[in-house]
């Protein structure tokens, strides 16, 4: 059973660091919260560390304690969570020196790239995997523990609100209730709650974008230039994707993002029920899951439109 074998690793470990991707979102943030908290009920003091990530997830128990980067070059263990491929993973090396890995995650294009693998395509989240195997460890998920698993399964399901959602969500969800956790203050922080960067940027995302394919496809961006702007900081183009699914009869909303020291744009894409976007993504190295994927293109703003809409055609 792969669970034995991950906790057997996490107790013959002395030195653990805990990773996830880029750009970090409330479920990759909380997975890694919630891990730290759970090793250091079984006696390990693990590193989490994450480079960028927005100041909206302050609230997290533990959150003062994530680490930029670390003196320690070879950990023992190094876990990665909510990341499909070692590409995306912040400060790899980490991973890549590490003298065992475990990879737990819930996107179905998952490399499997951890000397062990724990990926569940099913799970809305991989906080709500967490649970399972937190649960599997035998370890009493704490209301703080709770806070940041809760955190990961409201920002990946948009609230309850996109399609993958289980009976054991809500089951769960009632359980943390019990406990105390917050629910509306955690929804209210994390998906309600915009910095004023974010405001203005949703204005300058409004006002491009397209509507296209006969009302199918929605295609918007933000530049470099416009995050300087508005000064803009990690985090701050969080939910600007989801903006033109939003749309009546939009199936598939396209996001991009200018990354200039790779001389290209990140693509974000959203569907609503029918184009499987993971797919799309996949023809120029992307992926994640169905509804929601992503990947990043070379070019100019034209240039990634028509390479994307181009896939997004052959999918509607």
């Amino acid at each position: 059973m792969t669970l034995d074998e991950i906790l057997k690793e996490i107790k013959v470990a002395k030195k653990i660091v805990i990773l996830t991707h880029e750009s970090p979102d409330g479920d990759a943030i909380g997975s890694s919260l919630a891990m730290k908290l759970v090793l250091k009920k079984l006696e390990k003091d693990a590193d989490v560390i994450i480079p960028e990530y927005s100041r909206l997830f302050n609230f997290l128990p533990g959150i003062d304690q994530i680490k930029k980067e670390s003196d320690i070059k070879n950990y023992d263990l190094a876990i990665s969570l909510d990341c499909a491929d070692l590409k995306r993973l912040a400060q790899k090396e980490y991973f890549e020196n590490a003298k065992r890995t475990i990879v737990i995650d819930h996107h179905g294009s998952n490399h499997m790239y951890g000397d062990l693998n724990y990926v569940n395509p099913v799970s809305p989240a991989c906080c709500e995997i967490l649970v399972g195997v937190f649960e599997y460890f035998q370890m009493d998920i704490t209301k703080e523990i709770g806070i940041c698993l809760m955190t990961g399964i409201i920002t990946d399901t948009g609230g309850f609100r996109h399609i993958g959602i289980t009976p054991e969500t809500f089951e769960f969800t009632a359980e943390l209730i019990r406990k105390g956790v917050n629910i509306p203050d955690i929804y209210k922080k994390t998906l309600r709650t915009k910095t004023k960067a974010n405001f203005l940027l949703t204005k300058k995302v409004m006002d491009r974008m397209e509507i296209l394919e006969d009302g199918k496809v929605t295609f918007t961006y933000i530049t470099m230039r416009d995050e300087e702007e508005v000064g803009a900081e990690p985090g701050d183009h969080e939910g600007l994707v989801d903006i033109g699914r939003d749309i009546e009869g939009v199936e598939v909303s396209i996001f991009i993002r200018q990354n200039k020291e790779e001389n290209g744009y990140k693509v974000s894409l959203r569907s609503g029920n029918h184009v499987n976007v993971s797919d799309v993504c996949l023809m120029f190295g992307g992926g994640g899951h169905q509804r929601a994927a992503g990947g990043f293109i070379q070019g100019t703003v034209e240039q990634v439109k028509e390479r994307i809409l181009k896939e997004v055609r052959k999918a509607l």
